[in-house]
């Protein structure tokens, strides 16, 4: 199973893909340089967001989309319009917002880390459609990827710092006891996004891996898809039929003369499909 090169290397530091149909399907970010970005048939346009990091963007019920910036909300009415912000999340300097998704409920859920990735600096937010605010977990190293089960019973939640990709059963609107699903050894790199297919099985970036790790329920290891560069970010599932697995990969720290492909975003079809993201309800 071979990722074909969908983009070239077109950011820095490319992130949190996410497919929307009715924004013409993949989205991602240029964490450090603020912006947002879509594949279109014509190549990759940006849209400037924030201007010191952008997490993730989703779309919202209403149409248009969230996006999270280093400490700060922003909304747009329209999938190509114009963001506003409209909350502040942070007020500490040395924290920015990391990745983050929406729950089946239509609230948004974003985590975060210190840049010099302090113990337990992090939290994970819950924020409802009238942006009022809970902390879900309240000391998290790096929070990152984070996403459903298809059934919504279960959550799986990356903390990039303690190397454990961990689940929680969801009941009620609620997380349940964390328990671990993985554990990555130092020495294979670090869990970063993640997504969920329709089986269940639960795929997960490898930053400093060089591959994409597939998972059962169970946290048995399914897959490995290995990459050409070694910064993998995160991925998601696209295309008509959700069958497509695109993934972001970072040039971040690297020198300049690295002479790979980092920070371009990859495509392969591992023969399992995705579930439709889930849209912010605010």
């Amino acid at each position: 199973m071979t990722p074909e090169n969908v983009t070239g290397p077109v950011a820095h530091h490319a992130e949190t893909p996410v497919w929307w149909p009715g924004w013409g399907g993949l989205r991602w970010v240029d964490g450090h340089a603020g912006d947002l970005l879509t594949l279109r048939d014509d190549g990759v346009t940006r849209q400037h967001i924030d201007d010191e990091y952008l997490a993730f963007a989703r779309p919202r019920t209403t149409g248009g989309f969230v996006a999270v910036g280093a400490r700060t909300l922003y909304l747009a009415d329209e999938p190509e319009g114009d963001t506003r912000a409209v909350a502040t999340l942070l007020d500490d300097p040395a924290v920015r917002m990391n990745d983050g998704c929406c729950d089946p409920r239509g609230r948004l859920l974003t985590g975060s880390m210190a840049y010099d990735s302090t113990p337990d600096a992090g939290v994970l937010l819950r924020l409802d459609a009238d942006l009022s605010v809970t902390t879900v977990l309240p000391k998290t190293t790096m929070s990152n990827g984070i996403a459903y089960a298809p059934d919504g019973g279960r959550v799986y939640h990356v903390d990039t710092g303690a190397q454990r990709i961990n689940v929680f059963d969801f009941v009620d609107g609620e997380f349940g006891e964390r328990r671990m699903l993985a554990r990555i050894p130092e020495n294979e790199g670090s869990p970063d996004g993640l997504t969920v297919a329709a089986d269940g099985t639960v795929w997960v970036a490898i930053w400093g891996g060089s591959a994409v790790h597939g998972y059962a329920p169970d946290g048995s290891l399914i897959e490995r898809i290995e990459l050409p560069v070694p910064q993998v970010s995160a991925c998601t599932f696209g295309g008509h039929d959700l069958g497509t697995l695109f993934i972001t990969t970072s040039a971040q720290d690297m020198p300049d003369d690295h002479g790979t492909e980092a920070g371009s975003v990859f495509a392969v079809t591992p023969g399992v499909r995705g579930i439709p993201v889930l849209p912010f309800a605010g």
